[in-house]
């Protein structure tokens, strides 16, 4: 099912499609500037869904309301619903809803601590020490972010002496190792070079397996090989959301044809 509001095409779910995050009339502001403009969209659980659109569109700012990064920065407006939950409630555990949608940022922020203790550090802060337990996960996280092969050897080594593609997928191994159920990544590939970037894809591809992934990405070449679904976003509207097959073959909306062709920046 779709739903067409002027300018804009947005694809809905039946019900056989489960929904991990759905947001309702949502409205993100920066004092008077309103970043973004009543976004209702439905992210599919177990899929890729990119957020593309030039720089300013409000694409990132989407993404960091979904588990509450823009607290303290902007003003978030309408809902944001997760397992029946309203996430921008304040009776949110808002910490404890980052434990469920963890988030990777654009650049490699690897703790400077081992590679196992970066892995370990948030895992002892929420309670777990015993130290098999902490082992399989940080073996379990590893393999899962395709780094596993490369550093088990390497463990107490420092994380800051890994390589930028490895630095990332460690964050990414670092998200996972609380065993969230959404992975949140912005432009996590946009430091990398294009060795890095492709096994940062395969990567993530094989994790939506067991993830949903939301990914915001400048580079639409890699929305169109990794995403199921893509958003594009303009000037905090959200333009088209649909099928990526279909979003960058045969788009419903003029502007998103002109953005997905280059011929809009």
């Amino acid at each position: 099912m779709m739903m067409t509001t002027g300018n804009c095409y947005i694809l809905k779910f039946d019900s056989k499609q489960e929904i991990a995050l759905e947001t309702k009339q949502l409205k993100i502001f920066y004092d008077e500037y309103e970043a973004i403009s009543a976004a209702d969209l439905q992210i599919p659980r177990f899929k890729i869904t990119a957020l593309i659109g030039a720089s300013g569109s409000g694409k990132s700012t989407f993404l960091r309301s979904l588990n509450r990064m823009n607290d303290g920065i902007a003003s978030v407006q309408g809902q944001i619903w997760y397992r029946d939950l309203d996430l921008n409630s304040r009776e949110i555990d808002v910490y404890a809803m980052r434990r469920q949608i963890g988030m990777v940022f654009q650049r490699p922020n690897p703790f400077p601590k081992s590679i196992y203790e970066n892995i370990t550090f948030a895992l002892e802060r929420h309670g777990i020490t015993d130290k098999k337990e902490l082992d399989e996960r940080v073996e379990t996280a590893l393999r899962q972010a395709a780094l596993w092969d490369e550093v088990k050897d390497k463990l107490n080594k420092s994380a800051l002496a890994l390589s930028g593609g490895q630095a990332q997928r460690l964050c990414i191994a670092r998200a996972i190792a609380l065993k969230p159920d959404i992975l949140l990544l912005d432009e996590p590939a946009s430091a990398l070079d294009p060795i890095s970037t492709a096994q940062l894809e395969e990567t993530l591809i094989n994790l939506k397996q067991q993830y949903t992934i939301v990914i915001v990405t400048h580079n639409l070449p890699q929305a169109a090989r990794i995403s199921d679904y893509t958003a594009h976003f303009s000037q905090g509207v959200v333009v088209e959301f649909n099928g990526t097959t279909e979003t960058f073959t045969q788009p419903k909306i003029a502007l998103t044809n002109e953005y997905v062709s280059g011929d809009f920046g």
